[in-house]
């Protein structure tokens, strides 16, 4: 039983393993430790007020919407009071029903340009993507098993390829990825990423297809239970869900939280300096906040790379595979044009782009923009700017989307100075990357679009890590020796996106998690 624990990194893990902790272990002392000013990491919710068209408008710097079957986030949603909060995009709507691909000319001589995703048999037999997706879907349940003998991991765009072929991984494998990790599927690991179409696999006999068409199989110590109050009921129909004053709300709402309790302390603008054992029972953080914290148990939700640094100061507790997958940035540029968005997008939820079939750019000769995908905000989360327009499609006052650049791609250099910026209707005030964007988004639009009222660009730097193939078996010795006498004896526990997943969920879940071989 832990008398003490420092949670390291203040982000979404460090809050929601400082929030589960402190219910586990209610008379233990929890200090979390934070290098920013602010906390919530990654989760950062901003609202404009836009005189000149009369609305305020809700931005989205990372995460902006959720699936209903996360749990332990609506266990948070009902322990935290957030049910009044929530909004909902009931699987109707055209946000939920319409999803894009952008193809360009280069890609596939047959398609090209802005392509609706089938979402039902009738949609793909009219689909101009058909020429891709059905000969593969309907070739691979008797395409024989063909993963490598004795393989425990490949990388996504490896295990599509093998099942789909090549056109189909590059152009929709590809296009996913960018989406969730904004990196090249041919590093990211399926296993870790996404592990239910391996095991698919093996289900089917080696058929990717056949293996979906049989349900897997639940282990006993799988099933877990959540305190989910009402929430189900509220998510029956749902597609995806967020809060009327953006993601921030959860962050905002553990924070509130964890600053009633009396054994939790947060130390903001803090920096931690080196972590060590000092004796068996006993962990010592050095950081700017004052004398070294003493503590019996630590959590640490940083990057794995800045953990590295942290415990390589003591070689012989330094920790394996801290620095072996690499991170990628993002640039989210929310843009806010001064018309309805019937004028400026089709009505869905946004699109993606694939990989280009000759691979990225050279960052010595690209002048690309490095677009990894669009979403219309207008659409999915209009019921967060007000004044609420009913038929916010046709006759809202303004657009808001969101692109995200980045990742793989070597992008335009971005000045300091455009870190975060407001333009306005004079086009003296719009810079030159904000120009280039448009002019990319006119072509993958295909139309017209006028100058933006708002722009604002969040650099988010190493924000996502890339977990490359063997990912799993790493973090498995990972654990082994933060448990072995001859490490740091279970007294550290390692959480966080580079470890478990980075979605909202795979963090929540993890901070649920942590700490339960303390009892």
């Amino acid at each position: 039983m832990p008398q003490s624990i420092a949670i390291l990194g203040g982000g979404l893990t460090g809050l929601s393993s400082a929030y589960h902790l402190s219910r586990r272990f209610p008379t233990s002392k929890i200090v979390l430790l934070e290098r920013q000013a602010r906390l919530g990491g990654w989760v950062r919710s901003n609202r404009v007020d836009l005189n000149q068209i009369g609305a305020s408008v809700l931005l989205e710097a990372g995460p902006r919407t959720l699936r209903p079957n996360g749990k332990c986030v609506l266990e948070l949603i009902n322990l935290l009071g957030l049910e009044d909060k929530v909004i909902t995009i009931p699987k109707t709507a055209p946000a939920a029903k319409s999803r894009f691909l952008y193809i360009p000319e280069s890609h596939h001589s047959k398609v090209s340009g802005l392509q609706r995703l089938p979402n039902s048999i009738l949609s793909l037999l009219n689909s101009p993507l058909l020429s891709i997706l059905l000969p593969a879907i309907l070739r691979e349940p008797f395409k024989g098993a063909n993963r490598p003998p004795r393989a425990n991991d490949e990388s996504v765009d490896s295990f599509l390829t093998r099942r789909f072929g090549e056109t189909f991984a590059r152009v929709f494998g590809s296009a996913l990825v960018h989406g969730i990790y904004a990196t090249d599927s041919r590093k990211l690991s399926v296993r870790a990423a996404f592990p239910s179409m391996w095991d698919a696999e093996e289900r089917g006999r080696g058929s990717l297809v056949r293996g979906l068409l049989v349900p897997p199989r639940k282990l006993k110590d799988e099933q877990e239970t959540y305190e989910l109050g009402r929430t189900l009921e509220m998510m029956n129909g749902v597609s995806v869900y967020s809060f009327k004053d953006g993601m921030e709300s959860l962050t905002k709402a553990l924070e509130d939280h964890l600053g009633t309790l009396a054994n939790v302390r947060i130390l903001v603008d803090t920096r931690i300096s080196r972590i060590k054992m000092v004796d068996d029972q006993l962990l010592e953080i050095s950081h700017s906040g004052g004398e070294p914290l003493r503590t019996s148990h630590a959590v640490s939700a940083l990057p794995l790379p800045v953990l590295h640094k942290l415990v390589s100061k003591s070689p012989s507790f330094d920790i394996p595979h801290l620095t072996q997958n690499p991170t990628s940035t993002v640039h989210v540029v929310n843009l806010i044009f001064p018309t309805a968005p019937k004028n400026i997008h089709p009505e869905g939820f946004g699109y993606l782009i694939p990989r280009p079939p000759s691979g990225y750019p050279d960052p010595s000769t690209t002048t690309n923009t490095g677009i990894l995908g669009t979403v219309f905000d207008s659409c999915s989360l209009h019921a967060q700017d007000l004044p609420h327009t009913t038929d916010y499609y046709n006759k809202a006052s303004h657009t808001k989307l969101t692109v995200m650049t980045g990742g793989p791609y070597p992008t335009l250099p971005l000045p300091s100075q455009f870190s975060s910026s407001e333009g306005g209707a004079d086009p003296v005030h719009i810079p030159a990357f904000i120009r280039s964007l448009l002019e990319a988004l006119k072509v993958q639009l295909g139309r017209e679009l006028p100058d933006p009222i708002y722009w604002r660009i969040w650099n988010n730097e190493e924000c996502i890590p890339t977990l490359m193939p063997g990912h799993l078996d790493r973090m498995q010795d990972l654990k082994t020796f933060l448990m072995s006498s001859g490490g740091w004896g279970g007294r550290l526990a390692v959480v966080g996106a580079g470890v478990g997943g980075v979605s909202v969920g795979d963090c929540v879940e993890a901070g649920r998690r942590v700490g339960r071989d303390w009892v």
